[in-house]
């Protein structure tokens, strides 16, 4: 039976995505539906939720989503596994059971619990560090949820689940989860274990891997009904990515590499709960229209540790955002900005309140998003973004009641107040921190009403970090050369954790690779991220890829939740560091973009 395929369908790759995905992917001949819905900052949002109502808790698209398709999944036979129980499972559960006895359905579903660390965390204050600060606890926790890995996965598929709901758990188990069932690999069959992990890790951010987001957006056709992602995978690890036909999307060797060194740090060490995965040697064949195979992962025993992400709430925030047209429109809204916030300190003291703990300023339509870097002061058509926080909430307000005055006491032009008078919102931070897996009770699994039975999970490390390898020799360059883009030889994707940010660059060509390796290096990049980055670059290599891995830290404002950047996750770094200028020699540039005048423009002539 080596011979089997097992199709996993990506329909989901965050709560928000489309209902289209799961209809579009039951047109094609699939075995299980993959759905993906958590993100950090909504495990706060559905704790938040839950705390309301103690049925709430999990995104509720999971359930309405499904509803729409059950009877057509339940009369195929194809199963589901998704971590859309947020962080209430069972309530996700009681929810789809409801629905099944609408349907006339019977079907068995299944629960993961364990991830829930919030009971524990008073034993924990004494140890828990946050993984980059090395900070304490925070004295009071919205969420605490271990990354749970794929054994409690394959547990209930095995054990007849039609459905299986997990709360937190690392994203690519969901389908590694799937194929250890399927395959009956083993939970030491480390390099299938690694090749497993890169199809959940392929598949969890629906399209972004069948053309989504890719660098050469111009090139994907049919963006209004993007395909979403199909993994055809064998026993051995390989696995053959497509979509379904008559869908738009485009899926190429290009788009594909986007998508697998998207928010990794080292490639040669991606740390996930089941096993430490090495995607350096990860290689990819076009075979098809839209048809590309993967292969090539490798795998070290994992470590012994669970990866934990809190959350706290840190204070309020208040969003101000208002429209400035004419001539100076940039001018008038940064002496808006700065007007507003004199305005509010004023106030502050007479009611004696606290100074705002931090302010922000980004005038949208100027390139403020790039920081110092902005060359746009010229514009005439602006939105003000300014973002404050406080500790009290009454210093938000105090803010918003001031906002209406602007078109009145302010600046000519000033058309609009686009947020209304802004409420405040809990500003939630990120506490990553590490935690022995001996130390917390084994995963469990239920199924329908039967009795939680547990899950062991091997709590011994034995991974050993391979030994760093120096780069390769960096070739001097010889002869004429001209700038050029860093686009016009590589495509790029970035990702975030936490307040790092990751840049993959990706030679279009490998013969390109030697000329990444001189011209785009740690230092080049942290010059070219200046006043956005304020951390190290380090720079990884994935060779099989024909790509390079920046991971440049202190890079987000704080990162997700916490950051008051309109790009709060770094999305259009990759874009930012494809605008970088490499040399290349002139025959080289002269094959992209034939032109008389390259000739004059080489460097090799004296300064």
């Amino acid at each position: 039976m080596t011979d089997r395929i097992v199709r996993i369908g990506g329909a989901s790759g965050a709560w928000g995505d489309s209902p289209m995905a799961i209809p579009q992917l039951l047109t094609a001949d699939v075995h299980y539906l993959m759905m993906d819905y958590l993100a950090e900052v909504t495990m706060s949002l559905l704790a938040r939720a839950r705390m309301k109502d103690a049925n709430a808790g999990f995104p509720p698209d999971f359930v309405a989503y499904l509803k729409q398709s059950l009877p057509e999944i339940a009369r195929r036979g194809i199963k589901v596994v998704s971590n859309g129980g947020g962080v209430n499972p069972h309530a996700a559960k009681r929810a789809l059971e409801q629905v099944c006895n609408e349907l006339g359905l019977s079907l068995q579903i299944a629960v993961v619990e364990g991830d829930d660390v919030l009971p524990r965390i008073d034993a924990l204050r004494t140890t828990a560090r946050e993984a980059s600060t090395g900070e304490t606890l925070p004295e009071k926790l919205l969420t605490a949820n271990a990354y749970l890995g794929a054994l409690p996965i394959a547990a209930a598929l095995d054990c007849g689940a039609d459905i299986v709901i997990t709360g937190r758990c690392a994203d690519s188990a969901l389908a590694l989860g799937i194929l250890m069932h399927e395959f009956k690999w083993a939970a030491d069959d480390y390099d299938r274990l690694a090749a497993g992990s890169l199809v959940g890790h392929i598949l969890e951010c629906g399209p972004q891997s069948t053309g989504g987001v890719h660098t050469d957006w111009e090139k994907v056709p049919g963006w209004e009904n993007i395909g979403y992602p199909i993994a055809s995978c064998s026993a051995d690890g390989s696995f053959v990515l497509s979509k379904p036909d008559n869908t738009g999307g485009l899926i190429v060797p290009a788009s594909v590499a986007e998508q697998v060194l998207y928010e990794v740090g080292d490639p040669a060490a991606y740390i996930l709960p089941d096993v430490v995965a090495d995607f350096r040697q990860v290689t990819l064949e076009q075979i098809g229209d839209n048809r590309v195979r993967v292969s090539g992962a490798r795998g070290y025993p994992p470590t012994s540790q669970y990866k934990v992400s809190a959350t706290y709430q840190d204070g309020w925030r208040g969003v101000a955002t208002v429209s400035i047209v004419g001539p100076d429109a940039v001018l008038k809204a940064e002496r808006t900005a700065d007007a507003l916030l004199a305005r509010a300190r004023m106030l502050f003291r007479q009611r004696q309140l606290p100074d705002f703990t931090a302010a922000h300023t980004e005038v949208l339509g100027s390139e403020s998003a790039y920081g110092p870097k902005a060359n746009v002061r010229m514009a005439r058509e602006v939105l003000l973004r300014l973002v404050v926080d406080h500790v009290d909430r009454e210093g938000i307000d105090v803010f918003a009641r001031e906002l209406g005055s602007v078109g009145l006491g302010f600046a000519q032009g000033t058309t609009g107040i686009f947020s209304g008078r802004p409420k405040p919102v809990p500003v939630v931070r990120l506490f990553t921190f590490f935690i022995d897996k001996a130390a917390l009770s084994a995963p469990a699994v239920q199924i329908g009403n039967e009795e939680p039975f547990s899950v062991d999970v091997p709590s011994h490390g034995g991974y050993v970090a391979p030994a760093e390898k120096a780069d390769h020799a960096i070739p001097a360059q010889d002869g004429a050369s001209v700038e050029i883009d860093l686009r016009s030889l590589a495509v790029a994707r970035s990702g975030d954790k936490g307040n790092s940010s990751n840049v993959a660059i990706i030679a279009r060509d490998p013969a390109y690779v030697p000329i990444l390796r001189r011209e785009v290096t740690p230092e080049k990049m942290a010059a070219h991220f200046d006043g956005l980055v304020h951390g190290k670059v380090v720079r990884y290599e994935a060779p099989g890829l024909h790509a390079f891995n920046f991971l440049m830290e202190d890079a987000l404002g704080g990162g997700g939740m916490a950051s008051r950047r309109i790009d709060p996750q770094g999305k259009a770094f990759g874009q930012m560091a494809l605008e970088m200028k490499i040399k290349v020699p002139l025959s080289v540039a002269q094959s992209l973009q034939p032109d008389k005048d390259l000739q004059s423009r080489s460097s090799n002539s004296p300064a």
